[in-house]
């Protein structure tokens, strides 16, 4: 198991090295754990996180179905959120996660809400 921690932290870190999030186009990171997804948009400049959203929040109706359809419903979650706080254009920050399954998802649902990465 550490291992597998390690490997997705070195391939964290060198996404991070060429990706950073600042005020005009922050950045959207995602977490996934094995019960639910999370979501969040971070300037990096100021270090704030300026929206969230995940499948285990209390503003998060529960959509029916498999992992990868709530993930759908996040993405589309955080997008909303993001652009009544003024945001369109983000970087996409799968966080180490091959582009993939839930991550993919995601990030699908997130465009459909609007953002554009």
């Amino acid at each position: 198991m550490g291992a597998k921690l390690s490997r997705r932290d070195r391939i964290k870190k060198g996404i991070r090295k060429r990706l950073s999030g600042s005020t005009e186009r922050p950045r959207l990171s995602v977490f996934r754990s094995n019960k639910g997804i999370y979501a969040q948009i971070i300037d990096d400049l100021t270090g704030k996180t300026i929206v969230s959203a995940s499948s285990l929040s209390k503003d998060f109706v529960a959509a029916e179905g498999t992992k990868s359809d709530q993930s759908v419903a996040v993405g589309k979650l955080v997008a909303q959120k993001a652009i009544a706080a003024g945001i369109k254009d983000v970087v996409f920050d799968r966080n180490g996660y091959l582009y993939h399954g839930r991550v993919k998802s995601l990030a699908e649902g997130a465009r459909e809400g609007g953002l554009n990465f």
